[in-house]
C-alpha cells in the first residue's frame, strides 16, 4: 500500500494535545505526529528508541541532567532506557518516530497522557 501526504494537512486535522496520531508505517515503525503543549510525565521506553523532529513552535526534552530546546527541523533521539520528558511551554507540532508497539508513557501509565495506540490521521 502506498502512503503518502502532506504533513500540514496532518497537523491540521485534528487539534488535541499529547495524542500521536500515525501517519505512515514501515518495517515495524510508525511517524507520529504530536501537537504539545505543557509538561508531559517522567518515563523511559527499556526496549526502543525514538526520535523527535520538531515541525512547528518550540520543543524541549528534559532529562534529569540536562535539558534540551528545538525548535523547527531540530530532531533528537532519546536512547532506550533513559528517563525524559518533553515540553513545550506554547503549542507545538512534533512528529515522533518509534516502533509500532510503543506506549506514548513508556513504562507509565498515566490516566491522562497515555493515548491509545494506532490512532491514524
Amino acid at each position: 500500500m502506498i502512503q503518502q501526504g502532506t504533513i500540514a494537512t496532518k497537523f491540521s486535522a485534528f487539534s488535541e494535545q499529547w495524542r500521536p496520531k500515525v501517519i505512515a508505517s514501515l518495517n515495524g515503525q510508525e511517524l507520529k505526529v504530536v501537537k504539545v503543549q505543557g509538561v508531559f510525565p517522567w518515563h523511559l521506553h527499556e526496549d526502543c528508541e525514538e526520535m523527535f523532529l520538531v515541525w512547528k513552535g518550540r520543543f524541549r526534552v528534559e532529562f534529569r541532567d540536562h535539558v534540551v530546546e528545538m525548535g523547527p527541523g531540530d530532531y533528537i533521539v532519546v536512547p532506550r532506557g533513559v528517563q525524559h520528558r518533553t515540553a513545550a511551554d506554547d503549542e507545538a507540532e512534533v512528529m515522533i518516530f518509534e516502533p509500532a508497539e510503543v506506549r506514548n508513557t513508556g513504562n507509565v501509565v498515566d490516566d491522562t497522557f497515555t493515548a491509545p495506540q494506532g490512532v491514524r490521521v
